[in-house]
């Protein structure tokens, strides 16, 4: 009975722990900071692995291709005279060889690091209807799944095209861990100014990831060898599954239960939403000048100011603190003045116009910084006013299932993503890297008048849900926050419409939506 005795204490302190975080649990609002955190720590994780493969990839492809060079052709060149005659071919075919193996290292590099957003936009479709049917816990979970499984294989990948399954197989689980990620925070947070300041806690996380994925990557790269970082990585996506196991319990009787819910309303339809459609091509088109000048701002810097490599990788480090300092500002301005959540997006998009238009104008690195610096800013202003605003817009128009919507956001992030890597170095070599910037920044400038269509969206009610008006109390997310459209206008006929504003014409084509109690 000796060897027993120790058993006894450990088994009354686990037991302990376990009543300690069932009651830590069972509160609802230390639950859903708790589901914000795992949350954050996901989309941490999944732009620390977009990024950090930054330093080591080009690096990595070129000595395999090194490595893999043919033999034969080299002794044959040695085995031929050298002549005055055939000297200058020979080395004129060294030059133009070594400059297609440049150009191919490029191109590889380019699809490489496009193929995660491509797969992310082929799957998103599919992704947010699956979100919708089984919850966001599930989807939440297979995303770090994959994740996980890509952060291994990139540990352990020899060759080009392990490196493309692993990067794409990225891109798959972003698709369910990203969408789902946002879509659980909006239904957690139901109300604002709580949701703004949630949503924008999260972009901070995935801010954060961006820029400090690379130092991170570089450095592990150089002193510990090309598997530390990945491996890193993947301890940290399975402690996150793990806490979302404890915390959501996903495969509990209660998540089985949920079949019974709403259905949201499909991905298609809500394309077809006038203002939706609105949100999404502004998400797409304040993407574009930061997916577009980071694969081309390295090589336009050696070339302009004689940049050094320190000086290139850290360009974008400084912008960190004004991507923070936007989102702070566009919660506190939206917790006083939630109806022009339109006015900080336009202004976010006049920003990042005017910082793209001045970046082919910098000839030193600090103002070339200050640019990059407004870039963020501007981005950061047009995420934190536009993703509630998304979910705001399926509170009053649709049933409140965030799925499909934040797969709709997330594709808009893609497309931009996707074209970037590859689409940027063309445009370069074709027109140029100043013809470039002002495209960018012009496209910005242009769309932000067309937020103005928004401006009516704030005199929307959102109205209660059935739990609100019986019990009074607050909705505890997770589809019981549905709500029924308030109309404060009707028709002669008693139809419930919205306020008049710039899309009348489609508010017809929604009237089928009312929530089913």
């Amino acid at each position: 009975m000796e060897p027993a005795a120790p058993v006894g204490p450990a088994r009354a302190a686990a037991i302990k722990l376990s009543e300690a975080m069932g009651a830590v649990l069972q509160d609802p609002r230390r639950q859903r900071r708790l589901v914000l955190v795992i949350v954050c720590i996901a989309l941490f994780l999944d732009n620390m692995l977009y990024m950090v493969i930054v330093p080591i990839v080009p690096d990595y492809i070129a000595h395999m291709q090194k490595a893999g060079r043919n033999t034969p052709s080299t002794e044959a060149s040695t085995l031929q005279p050298s002549t005055p005659a055939n000297g200058g071919a020979n080395m004129g075919n060294t030059s133009e060889s070594q400059k297609a193996e440049t150009e191919s290292e490029d191109v590889k590099i380019g699809v490489l690091f496009a193929s995660k957003a491509i797969l992310q936009l082929l799957v998103n479709p599919l992704s947010g209807p699956f979100i919708d049917r089984m919850s966001y816990d599930v989807p939440l979970l297979i995303g770090l799944g994959v994740l996980f499984a890509s952060t291994l294989l990139f540990a352990f990948a020899e060759d080009y095209a392990t490196l493309f399954a692993a990067r794409s197989l990225q891109g798959l689980g972003s698709a369910f861990a990203d969408t789902s990620g946002i879509a659980m925070i909006a239904d957690k947070y139901p109300e604002e100014p709580e949701r703004s300041r949630a949503l924008g806690v999260a972009l901070a996380f995935i801010s954060f990831g961006s820029l400090v994925a690379p130092p991170f990557g570089g450095f592990l790269y150089e002193f510990a060898g090309k598997h530390v970082p990945f491996l890193v990585l993947a301890a940290v996506s399975l402690f996150d599954a793990l806490l979302l196991l404890v915390v959501a319990k996903p495969f509990s009787a209660a998540t089985r239960a949920r079949a019974n819910l709403p259905v949201g309303t499909p991905i298609h339809r809500l394309m077809l939403d006038p203002y939706i459609a609105v949100v999404a091509g502004a998400l797409t088109t304040c993407n574009i000048p930061l997916a577009f000048l980071e694969p081309t701002i390295a090589t336009w810097m050696e070339h302009t100011m004689a940049a050094s490599e320190w000086e290139t990788g850290m360009a974008w480090l400084p912008a960190f603190v004004p991507h923070v300092l936007g989102v702070y500002l566009t919660v506190r301005l939206a917790a006083r003045y939630p109806h022009l959540q339109w006015l900080y997006g336009a202004l976010g998009l006049a920003v990042i116009g005017a910082s793209s238009c001045v970046v082919p104008a910098c000839r030193s690195f600090a103002p070339l910084v200050v640019s990059l610096c407004g870039l963020c800013f501007g981005i950061a202003l047009v995420d934190t006013a536009l993703l509630p605003t998304l979910a705001f817009l399926v509170d009053v128009r649709h049933v409140s299932v965030y799925g499909s919507v934040y797969a709709i956001a997330d594709i808009s992030y893609s497309v931009a993503y996707a074209l970037g890597p590859i689409v940027a170095g063309h445009i370069v070599h074709s027109l140029g890297f100043a013809q470039l910037s002002l495209g960018m920044g012009l496209a910005n400038l242009l769309y932000a008048p067309v937020l103005l269509l928004l401006r009516n969206v704030g005199l929307l009610r959102r109205s209660r849900s059935e739990r609100d008006v019986l019990l009074d109390e607050p909705p505890q997310g997770l589809y019981d926050a549905v709500r029924l459209r308030e109309r404060p206008v009707s028709d002669p006929d008693g139809a419930p419409r919205s306020p008049s504003g710039p899309f009348d014409e489609c508010e017809d084509v929604y009237n089928n939506y009312y929530t089913r109690s």
